[in-house]
């Protein structure tokens, strides 16, 4: 049963997943698509009219609709976090998403404008802050603290006692092993295997498969 009214920021793939899991998987009902004024290229998106966001509060009021800012990591999620702020500014509650269909078992609630999609495994202890996208399929280990406005994306592994800093992605398949620290704004590329503090900003990329010199049918598979 749908509770409650909400408005998707963004107009891109990302707000249509978002639109997609909030109506087949919560109590919010989407009533619109909000961006920028000068990003909007058509009337509707989704079937839902697009509404500029300088003037949000004229036709969805904060009192009667939350906001959930559905958009990705470019620019180190700052482009995210800055909407996040503006939502924030103009009074507007922000929704989370969290799938029914992942283990959530941390007894801490997650921050606000959260977006944890099917088979994440959140273990007992984890800390989530705001504006943070857990893409499906992500192991967080147990006492993981996870700062505001970070990307993980799939597949990822980050053990125990782990502490991710604000701004940062980790892409698909990376791991990070326990008691570490991941600095502000770290880049962990996909594949990437993590055994020791980052440094902020820094660019952590794995070693590359290269080519073999025979074709498949030239080896011997026993």
């Amino acid at each position: 049963m749908k509770t409650k009214k909400l408005v998707i920021v963004g107009n891109t793939s990302n707000a249509r997943l978002a639109k997609y899991y909030f109506e087949t998987d919560s109590e919010y009902e989407v009533s619109a698509f909000a961006v920028n004024r000068e990003y909007i290229d058509n009337e509707t998106f989704e079937g839902l009219p697009v509404a500029a966001l300088e003037e949000i509060q004229d036709k969805y009021p904060a009192q009667e609709f939350e906001m959930f800012v559905a958009v990705g990591y470019t620019n180190m999620n700052k482009i995210r976090e800055k909407l996040y702020n503006f939502c924030k500014e103009k009074g507007y509650r922000l929704a989370n998403y969290i799938s029914s269909h992942c283990s959530f078992l941390t007894q801490f609630p997650a921050g606000d404008n959260c977006f944890i999609l099917e088979e994440n495994t959140v273990q007992p202890y984890v800390k989530i802050g705001n504006n943070v996208v857990l893409w499906s399929g992500n192991h967080i280990g147990h006492d993981v603290e996870i700062c505001d406005h970070v990307f993980i994306t799939s597949q990822a592994v980050i053990s125990g006692f782990v502490k991710i800093g604000r701004n940062s992605f980790i892409g698909v398949n990376a791991t990070v092993r326990d008691a570490i620290t991941i600095a502000p704004e770290t880049l962990i590329a996909a594949g990437a295997i993590i055994m020791k503090d980052t440094v902020e900003k820094g660019v952590y990329l794995p070693a590359r498969s290269v080519l073999f010199d025979k074709k498949s049918d030239e080896i011997k598979i026993s």
